[in-house]
């Protein structure tokens, strides 16, 4: 369920495990209830014509889950929000770095745990993504000719995409996107994306045997699965000078 293309949202509030739990909810054209937690909170989509009472009993059978799922979310870190200013601090490959942003010809070099970014001061941010898509580039397509050459897979296609919240695609053609914020989380975390879309190239769907296939390629995916909604929830937010 994707609730930031939804526009019928209502807000409710729910009694569970002797909590008040707000929650978004909306009905829809669909045939099966959907219960979504992340970090924006719960949400419910219901059939159009489905009674509330149905509605409200499929919640409570899933209170555990629901509650669970909450405190998980309630752990997680906040993005950190870059305005292109020295001493602001975004992740790179895993790891922090500090910004020190020079007035200059545009120009990024990577030393020392410090990207020292050179731009025009209305430059800087589009400075700094331009690079950071380059770095991602560099560490993606190998990794991906490494997962494909496992399943005897002639190198597939790379493009990059900017998505926050789907890492990957694979589409019909063999291509693979992938975002290029990828480049801000730990290698290991990549791989496993790397690894799921790759796995798409001989099973494009979301069958036993394709699972099989991730798990070949990538034996402790469900950890890190779970590690990755956390991780996306704390990617940089850039600003850009108006």
């Amino acid at each position: 369920m994707d609730r930031r293309t939804a526009k019928d949202l209502v807000p409710r509030q729910l009694a569970l495990s002797g909590r008040i739990v707000e929650y978004s909810f909306a009905r829809r054209r669909r045939r099966t209830l959907g219960v979504s937690v992340d970090a924006d909170g719960l949400a419910v989509a219901a059939p159009l014509r489905m009674p509330w009472r149905e509605i409200e009993a499929f919640l409570r059978g899933k209170e555990r889950w629901i509650v669970a799922k909450l405190d998980h979310w309630s752990g997680a870190p906040r993005p950190c929000v870059l305005h292109g200013e020295s001493g602001e601090t975004l992740p790179l490959f895993g790891r922090p770095v500090v910004v020190d942003v020079h007035e200059g010809a545009r120009a990024v070099k990577w030393h020392q745990g410090q990207l020292i970014v050179h731009a025009p001061r209305s430059r800087v941010i589009d400075t700094l993504i331009q690079w950071l898509k380059a770095r991602a580039l560099e560490a993606l397509k190998p990794r991906t000719d490494h997962y494909a050459s496992r399943l005897d897979l002639p190198a597939p296609r790379i493009a990059l995409s900017s998505a926050r919240s789907q890492w990957g695609i694979c589409s019909a053609d063999g291509s693979i996107r992938l975002s290029w914020r990828l480049v801000h989380l730990d290698p290991a975390l990549t791989d496993y994306v790397i690894a799921h879309e790759v796995a798409h190239l001989a099973e494009l769907n979301h069958s036993k045997g394709f699972w099989r296939l991730v798990a070949r390629l990538y034996p402790q995916w469900r950890e890190a699965r779970e590690q990755l909604e956390l991780a996306g929830a704390s990617l940089p937010l850039f600003v850009t000078r108006g």
